[in-house]
């Protein structure tokens, strides 16, 4: 079993005015740095959009740390465009996740990493993923290093040089941030969130104000059905709202609907919500699309636990299981609230009329 580095210091909780709230201090964690900046560092988190927007933080601080580094990110091909023209990455590499599925995937995965390897190698190769397959990958890359999270799955620990340190209750943010800062980056506040560069929709008009809602998730029994899609449009009216987003459902015709389902690329969706005056979302890869952008986000959430994969910023809204609260203070329940009363709530404090 590879090392882990443990702090010199019980973790020290931050002021609740902080950005990380109830996080460790990362930058009192032993270090491990190199002594120079590497050529080149290798990024593995090819999926899914929420993790990739989770890693970012982490790369930015990286970047920093290491400005003549080229920091190299392998990602499946359908996130790729949150980092192609992003100004931490200098290089998006696609890791074509489609092919390795079925019986003979692992072999076709065995086979599709050794050939990668050569123009894959890095001096530093950083696992955020923490699965089998990216240990492999990275293992087969490294040319010096090869890091990764003590909490990884699928045996991938021992593919490992060593591993930093991360607790149960910790954020995916605070997360992948002890990584880069195991190496020697510093993690400061605020965060930054590099995204790229982003279009409207051509047909959209921006001129009036809205509400965005995202209702659809592909992760199971994390979406709205269409009779809750439409009790929130009649919350909310005559409050514009812009649904966003994929699914195959019909929605009704309603006069503040404005439907925008399947109809965006990921870059425009961006655009459509970082537009709005604030979003309501299922636990989802846009809703965290979202928070990066602001934290005028209701996320609500089923079966997921929002202290790790919820909306970042302590400031954004949660509702689960009739409870809601501000991410960063689950002990301030505003109270025992419905889906609708948590939206009306959150729209007298985000649009009031």
């Amino acid at each position: 079993m590879p090392p882990v580095f443990q702090s010199v210091s019980p973790p020290v909780s931050l002021k609740a005015g902080d950005p990380l709230v109830n996080a460790p201090d990362f930058n009192i964690l032993n270090r491990f740095p190199m002594r120079a900046a590497p050529e080149s560092v290798l990024i593995l988190k090819p999926s899914s959009l929420g993790d990739v927007l989770h890693t970012l933080p982490a790369v930015a601080a990286l970047k920093q740390h290491w400005p003549s580094a080229r920091i190299r990110w392998l990602v499946n091909p359908e996130w790729a465009p949150m980092l192609e023209g992003n100004p931490v990455v200098d290089e998006v590499l696609h890791f074509p996740r489609q092919q390795f599925r079925g019986l003979f995937g692992p072999v076709r995965l065995l086979r599709w990493a050794r050939q990668f390897a050569p123009s894959g190698a890095a001096p530093l190769v950083l696992d955020f993923q923490g699965l089998l397959r990216s240990a492999l990958i990275g293992r087969l890359c490294r040319t010096a290093h090869f890091y990764g999270l003590s909490d990884a799955r699928e045996g991938a620990r021992f593919f490992y040089d060593a591993a930093a340190p991360v607790v149960g209750k910790q954020h995916a943010v605070e997360r992948y941030l002890a990584l880069v800062q195991m190496v020697g980056a510093r993690v400061d506040s605020p965060l930054r969130w590099p995204l790229p560069k982003t279009k409207l929709p051509v047909g959209f008009d921006c001129t009036l104000p809205f509400v965005a809602l995202h209702p659809f998730s592909r992760g199971r029994g994390k979406s709205l059905s269409v009779a809750e899609v439409q009790q929130i449009c009649e919350v909310l009216a005559p409050r514009r709202v812009v649904v966003v987003g994929r699914s195959e459902l019909a929605l009704p015709v309603m006069g503040n609907l404005d439907n925008w389902l399947n109809r965006t690329s990921l870059l425009e969706l961006l655009a459509l919500l970082g537009s709005a005056q604030w979003c309501v979302s299922v636990d989802s890869g846009p809703m965290h699309m979202a928070a990066a952008l602001s934290a005028r986000v209701l996320a609500l959430h089923t079966w997921s636990d929002p202290q790790k994969v919820g909306p970042f910023p302590k400031e954004a809204w949660v509702w689960k299981k009739g409870a809601l609260y501000q991410r960063g203070f689950p002990e301030t329940t505003v109270s025992s609230a419905t889906l609708l009363e948590a939206v009306a709530f959150c729209a007298a404090l985000f649009s009031p009329q």
